[in-house]
């Protein structure tokens, strides 16, 4: 790598760190206010609230990433445009082609610091800030739920679980088993359990029924044993935000839940949006050389960034509406994800070639 390719990387970090610098506080304010919705004097603290908010700040980092590549590559670019060095660049031999694959290396040494601060800061942090929230939310008002109810599928055995305390116990654990005509065979509620470490349950406060021959009985039981089908991934791991979850969680949980019958396609789609999000940077970054070089002689960035904005939020709804689509229709989850930011790339690379015959 030439002085000249290390000096255009430098200058657009420099705007990937400008155009970070004005996005994340502006969505951060925001998410802040409607955090503090959620305030309470014996519960949930500002305090707290804030701390929620600084602990998602890697999320908003990497959700924002295609945005920060396009609007930093805007400035960087634009930057060194103004200020006649790349007309330097390009009298000293440059040519745009060679300026653009300095700007895609940039893309990418972005793209996998993303990747990387998703994967082992982003997840973690944002998982927790959820937990702390919930458990104060808790504290305030003990009828709130930590959790949506969870639920799986064993053969002709259904199980769900309504929450969990602050130990991470299942409380309100109902049991279904159906006979062969979908009848119902047997019906058991548990007040709480306790989980072993075997994978079995031991559940408290329970009240059965059985159906045999026509026949109801019903028992009271102080406790039971029972297997539990929730195996392959703890009950903290269920209840998480799915937006939390890290590549490697994602593949896990889309296992556990094809494992126990239950439909995991929301979860593939959102498995290869992350990972065809590395393609969206590209592409949106290399979107940044015909902006630089279609208004060469453009007085300020105003212009340029608003052209920008304008192109980033048509992106964002474009690939809102196509995932949306492909959820509606049960479309193949590689192809929805995928499909939208190579077409956008392929696009970015028609551009700066024909750019770069033109000049």
């Amino acid at each position: 790598m030439n002085i000249f390719s290390r000096y255009l990387i430098r200058n657009v970090f420099i705007g990937f760190a400008a155009a970070a610098g004005l996005l994340i506080p502006l969505f951060t304010t925001f998410d802040f206010i409607n955090e503090l919705d959620d305030v309470s004097t014996n519960g949930y603290r500002w305090t707290q609230a804030l701390l929620v908010v600084l602990m998602t700040l890697p999320r908003y980092l990497i959700d924002l990433g295609p945005f920060i590549a396009l609007l930093g590559g805007i400035v960087g670019l634009g930057q060194l445009s103004k200020s006649l060095e790349l007309t330097a660049m390009r009298t000293a031999g440059f040519s745009i082609f060679r300026i653009s694959l300095a700007i895609l290396l940039s893309g990418l040494i972005l793209t996998l610091s993303l990747g990387a601060l998703d994967e082992w800061v982003a997840s973690p942090l944002q998982q927790r800030a959820s937990q702390l929230k919930a458990v104060a939310v808790a504290q305030a008002d003990t009828t709130v739920s930590r959790a949506n109810a969870l639920w799986a599928r064993r053969n002709d055995e259904f199980v769900t679980v309504n929450t969990l305390d602050e130990h991470d116990q299942p409380i309100g654990i109902e049991i279904f088993h159906y006979k062969p005509d979908l009848s119902l065979a047997s019906y058991i509620y548990a007040e709480k359990a306790t989980i072993l470490d075997n994978g079995m349950w031991i559940l408290h406060g329970v009240h059965q029924k059985n159906w045999s021959n026509g026949k109801e009985t019903v028992a009271t039981l102080d406790s039971l044993q029972w297997q539990s089908i929730f195996m392959d991934m703890s009950l903290k791991e269920l209840t998480i935000p799915r937006d939390s979850f890290s590549i490697k969680q994602l593949n896990h949980y889309i296992k556990y839940l094809q494992n126990t019958d239950q439909p995991s396609r929301e979860y593939q789609l959102a498995l290869w949006q992350k990972l065809g999000r590395p393609i969206l940077i590209l592409a949106m970054i290399s979107l940044a050389i015909p902006f630089t070089f279609s208004m060469p002689r453009a007085p300020g960035l105003g212009s340029r960034l608003a052209v920008g904005v304008i192109v980033g939020l048509l992106t964002y709804i474009s690939d809102q509406i196509i995932v949306n689509l492909g959820l509606l229709f049960s479309l193949n989850a590689q192809l929805t994800a995928l499909i939208p930011p190579t077409f956008l790339l392929i696009i970015a690379l028609a551009l700066v070639y024909r750019f770069n015959r033109q000049h």
